[in-house]
């Protein structure tokens, strides 16, 4: 009987510790339920916040750039900065009579692509005699990827010397032309002149660049002055009144640096009869001529 209590107790006993056992298991696997859902629900708060925080910084960084565009002046990327160049060619020429002459010719050009002002002086200088001028301001407005369209005034200040008495002329033209390159990159510019006096004519100057290396350039060119009506006191004869042609060759020491020689030959038509002049008689003749071009 003693032995019978004894097992019952045994059994009872490894009952009660695999009770504990299990209820003990039960509480810790609760417990680290329980903590597991405590370290997801922070890390999907910390993951919200954080998704907020960038979503947020996306936003923010979002409206700087859109106020930076606005503010932007995209022209300034499709040519509406504004630039200026300015280039001094002088020259010392000679021709066939042994006569000499110093040309100076001094242009700015200051705008956008689009719109630019032409600032164009130009001096002669013959010898024994005064000096020549015409200057031109001209506004120019661009009409297709190659050709501006432009239109302005000249101011002339001539020189006409006769026998016993030096008389000065100043004058003013109004100027409409067309500045660009014609086919086959013919830099050209072509003007038509309205002025006092009944005065109307035209001009044209074409050049073209061949490049025999990197820095030894050769440069055609091809002048023309045709007088279409001139009442004037010291009138020129009307039609083809001047014609120039030759080729100059330069030397790139920079781009802003070009010293230069040149040939050509020359067709002047001369003055028409007035009661202050004689007629003149048309003269051809050899041009030659060694220059300085700067641009800067």
């Amino acid at each position: 009987m003693h032995n019978t209590n004894l097992f019952a107790k045994t059994v009872l006993s490894i009952f009660v510790c695999c009770i504990s056992s299990v209820g003990l298991a039960a509480t810790e696997a609760h417990s680290a339920h329980g903590s597991s859902a405590k370290v997801a629900a922070i890390a999907a708060k910390v993951n919200t916040q954080s998704h907020q925080s960038h979503q947020s910084h996306q936003s923010h960084q979002f409206a700087s750039l859109l106020q930076e565009s606005q503010s932007h002046d995209h022209r300034k990327e499709h040519g509406a900065q504004v630039y200026a160049v300015s280039t001094l060619d002088t020259q010392w020429q000679v021709n066939d009579h042994a006569e000499g002459v110093l040309k100076s010719k001094l242009q700015t050009r200051i705008g956008t692509d689009e719109n630019k002002l032409f600032l164009k002086i130009h001096s002669d200088k013959h010898e024994s005699q005064a000096t020549e001028y015409d200057v031109k301001l001209l506004y120019s407005r661009v009409i297709s990827d190659f050709w501006d369209v432009q239109a302005g005034v000249r101011y002339r200040h001539e020189v006409n010397q006769q026998e016993h008495q030096i008389d000065r002329e100043d004058k003013f033209d109004a100027v409409f032309g067309l500045h660009g390159l014609a086919p086959y990159f013919f830099e050209t510019d072509a003007y038509f002149y309205l002025g006092e006096d009944q005065y109307a004519a035209l001009s044209s100057e074409t050049t073209r660049d061949l490049l025999l290396t990197q820095k030894l350039i050769a440069q055609p060119y091809l002048d023309v002055d045709v007088i279409l009506q001139d009442d004037a006191k010291y009138a020129k004869k009307t039609g083809l009144n001047r014609a120039a042609v030759g080729v100059a060759m330069r030397y790139e020491i920079s781009k802003n640096i070009m010293p230069y020689i040149s040939a050509g030959y020359e067709y002047t038509k001369g003055n028409q009869q007035t009661a202050w002049q004689s007629a003149a008689d048309s003269e051809q003749s050899g041009l030659y001529a060694i220059g300085l071009r700067l641009r800067f």
